[in-house]
């Protein structure tokens, strides 16, 4: 048996999975393109295994070489799931094998961790009024409990980490303890030993495989690889999603919001803040007068607003420049980042650079907002992503119609100079045509501009009615996910259906699938995040209701310019953007639906033009070949018998405490599932400082096992909710939502005095 048998093998049993053909397969794959340096894409359909199909490849690598692999996600569902769930049993699995533990780390954005010097002041407040004192629910509500919140997690969580805080808090309670790349002041913060960022970072430097996201790992290319640790092997999952990942990093965009904002963060340090100001008054104008769309050439008043715009803000730079051996100051930082970043967009739209579109927005909140995009990255992933490294990309859709040259060639490797490549599909372990059903509500009028039709709606309530809740609902935008949560809110309200409608927005997305994975009668409706990334095998996930194909926008700026670009060569500019996009989120979207073998269930779309269209064949055939049909009555009964005979949904894991480096903390401690790992040492550099092994998090409080053995004990004497409020200092609801995960109820006590 090889090294890579053997490794594998250990794997699977240590996370209770079974060895596939199209696993071990893949994992061969994976190894022959490390040791070839050769670029692989690589299709691996739902259950084949992928992950642990090129993690453990990824270890040999780095036990062989001693050099670390990186991993880089799409989503922050799958960043968790390697990170929380593969890496831990597979390192406590190979470690016989290897003779010692693999280790790894996550490495995300500074924006997603605490900052520790604006917790301390060092930073001006986003919303002054937050950190103040005084009567904080009369002043500031909801938002400044929040921040509080947030205040109190800090002291004692070990990694900063924001998927840690469950609960979640809005964008803009996270915004006054955090700050982006550019605001940081870097290795001349005062608590630059402390930080969260550079301590995970520290700690990532040394391990067996880093695990990050699309955009970290876009821009550590882009900018010489300079936060990410040396390496010469990078595996993409979600690869899929790459390319658009890669294009959002590189956006940029202008408003004369971000331009009055770098004028009174400069304030009085700079002598130009004031007309600044009124280059803002300028460009708001010119903005506010131009129509939604793509900007093909620059009016003279816009050109004239820019230029100004890029030439203020250079004199603002030289105004903001930090004396020689004057003290860090993060107000200064800060304002030296907004002013750096006007410059930067007004001279790149200036510029007019030869791939680059430029379009306007009217956004209700923000106004117009003018953005900057390339219409291709084609070249750029070939020569920033691609290059002195083994690339695997693997998804489990990167084929279209029997050829990955569609997405290859997006990914810069088709043409003239390309480098060398493999393709290859493994298939999927599923028996789709008996496990699923494909149903197309033909009868439909094809849904127009104006929201969701009542006739898909009518459709939608009897679906889901029949199914008995156990629904996710993907929809081609926000305003439909939104309109149809309230409507059947409504209607179940009003008929006493006890179907409970969770919506993308109202919470952490992870959270609600978590939610939504727990209760059968739940579900879950939302966009474009939903469409991927979401595995819920089981009971809770029997109905996947897609509202209409999800091509572009026909006024999206980047789609009609590539379809332009194509159609000018000669080739079939809508086939080629606009169809191959549907196909691959309509492959992403139905794949929600089976997760395991004994997944059932219905895929049902709303949108007639599945099966009248002319390219309705090119979307079928990217779907997994589920059993298709239009007849409704078939389908509702189906979903009916299936909701009559569900089992109850399978267990749902809460989120734990994070350690240095993103893995868990009970994993770092040596705590990995019910028994003792026999080397307790941390996965990612050294240990943290007082450690303690925690279980769960509520409501931001980490919960220790002491802790909640005098819960344990407190439930058996009767004590009361109010004595643990006072005895833990902690909120009423934050003790209350670890007592009901401990399934522990207040009451009387069991003993007491005849």
């Amino acid at each position: 048996m090889s090294t890579l048998d053997a490794l594998l093998r250990a794997a699977v049993a240590g996370v209770g999975g079974t060895e596939r053909p199209g696993q071990v397969q893949m994992a061969y794959a994976v190894e022959h393109a490390i040791s070839s340096r050769e670029h692989l894409l690589i299709q691996a359909g739902t259950g084949t295994g992928k992950s642990l199909a090129y993690l453990v490849p990824a270890v040999q690598h780095a036990y062989d070489t001693g050099k670390p692999a990186v991993v880089a996600t799409a989503t922050l569902a799958l960043q968790a799931q390697i990170i929380d769930r593969d890496l831990p049993r597979l390192a406590s699995a190979v470690a016989p094998l290897l003779g010692r533990r693999p280790t790894f780390a996550m490495v995300k954005g500074r924006r997603n961790y605490l900052c520790l010097h604006k917790l301390e002041g060092g930073f001006p407040d986003e919303d002054e009024a937050l950190l103040g004192v005084g009567d904080v629910d009369r002043a500031v509500g909801r938002l400044g409990q929040e921040v509080i919140r947030l205040r109190t997690w800090a002291e004692i969580t070990e990694s900063g980490d924001r998927d840690e805080l469950v609960p979640g808090v809005s964008d803009r309670a996270w915004r006054q303890v955090s700050v982006d790349a550019h605001e940081c002041l870097g290795g001349k913060c005062p608590l630059v030993t402390a930080c969260f960022v550079e301590r995970s970072r520290a700690a990532a430097a040394d391990v067996d495989v880093i695990v990050t996201n699309h955009s970290f790992m876009a821009i550590d290319s882009f900018e010489g690889r300079q936060m990410l640790p040396e390496h010469d092997v990078l595996i993409v999952d979600e690869a899929h999603e790459l390319v658009e990942r890669v294009t959002s990093t590189i956006t940029d965009e202008l408003t004369a919001g971000m331009v009055n904002g770098a004028a009174r963060r400069a304030g009085k340090r700079s002598d130009r803040s004031e007309e600044a100001t009124q280059v803002a008054d300028l460009l708001g104008s010119v903005l506010d007068g131009m129509p939604e769309g793509r900007v093909l050439g620059l009016p003279d008043t816009l050109q004239l607003a820019l230029t100004r715009a890029r030439d203020v803000a250079r004199g603002m730079q030289s105004d903001l420049k930090p004396e020689t051996g004057a003290e860090p100051d993060g107000a200064l930082q800060v304002a030296r980042a907004a002013v750096d970043e006007v410059f930067d967009n007004a001279a790149r739209i200036l510029e007019g650079r030869e791939l680059d579109v430029v379009w306007l927005s009217h956004e209700p909140r923000r106004g117009a907002v003018l953005r900057v995009a390339p219409m291709s990255v084609a070249m750029l992933v070939r020569d920033k992503v691609l290059a002195d490294r083994t690339v695997v990309m693997t998804s489990a859709t990167l084929e279209l119609g029997g050829s990955f040259d569609a997405v290859a060639g997006t990914m810069g490797l088709r043409g003239e100079g390309a480098p060398s490549w493999t393709g290859l599909d493994v298939g999927s372990p599923f028996d789709y045509p008996r496990q699923a059903i494909a149903y197309v509500a033909a009868h439909l009028p094809p849904p127009g501009r104006d929201g969701t039709p009542t006739e898909a709606m009518d459709e939608l309530e009897a679906l889901v009615r029949a199914a008995g809740g156990r629904t996710l609902g993907l929809f081609s935008s926000m305003r439909a996910a939104q309109a149809a949560t309230e409507q059947l809110r409504e209607r179940f309200s009003a008929g006493g259906v006890g179907i409970e409608i969770l919506c993308q927005g109202e919470d952490q997305i992870a959270t609600l699938v978590r939610q939504f994975a727990r209760e059968a009668t739940t579900c879950l409706f939302g966009t474009l995040s939903l469409w991927q990334g979401v595995d819920v095998p089981g009971s809770s996930c029997q109905l996947v209701v897609i509202d209409r194909i999800p091509f572009p926008r026909p006024d999206d700026p980047l789609a009609s310019a590539r379809t332009q670009a194509i159609a000018r060569m000669g080739g079939n500019g809508f086939m080629a953007v606009s169809a191959t996009h549907a196909a691959l989120r309509l492959a992403q979207g139905a794949g929600r639906l089976v997760r395991s073998s004994d997944d059932r269930g219905v895929v049902a779309f709303l949108d007639s033009r599945m099966t009248t269209a002319r390219y309705a064949g090119f979307l079928q055939r990217s779907l997994p070949p589920f059993w298709p049909t239009t007849d409704r009555e078939k389908v509702l009964a189906a979903l009916r018998r299936l909701d009559e005979v569900a089992p109850e949904p399978h267990p749902v894991a809460e989120p734990t405490a994070r350690g240095l480096g993103g893995a868990p903390a009970a994993y770092a401690m040596g705590e990995e599932g019910d028994g003792e790992v026999s080397d307790p040492r941390p996965v990612a550099g050294p240990p943290p400082v007082a450690p303690s092994p925690r279980t769960a998090v509520t409501g931001g409080h980490a919960w220790t096992t002491a802790q909640d053995a005098e819960l344990r004990d407190a439930a058996e004497a009767g004590i009361d909710l109010a004595e643990l409020v006072e005895h833990f200092e902690l909120p009423e609801e934050v003790i209350q939502a670890r007592l009901t995960q401990l399934g522990l109820e207040i009451g009387e006590p069991t003993f007491g005095f005849d």
